[in-house]
């Protein structure tokens, strides 16, 4: 079985380590990041409920009635 002769573990890992880390440097330095973000401003805004309050109610298990 081939995969119990530890001599070309070291030779496998190694150079499984340096192509995982050539790919990343290569894919990282792909990307562009903006130099100066600019900062949005968030405004509150009130939304109304399409739905009735009436079905939104959550019951706790405690709090129903006795049977």
């Amino acid at each position: 079985m081939p995969q119990l002769d530890t001599s070309t573990w070291f030779i496998n890992i190694v150079s499984m380590i340096l192509t995982l880390f050539i790919v990343f440097q290569l894919k990282i330095s792909k990307h562009s990041y903006p130099t100066h973000p600019e900062v949005k401003t968030t405004k509150m805004t009130k939304h109304s409920a399409p739905w009735e309050s009436k079905w939104t109610k959550i019951y706790s298990p405690l709090s129903l009635p006795q049977q």
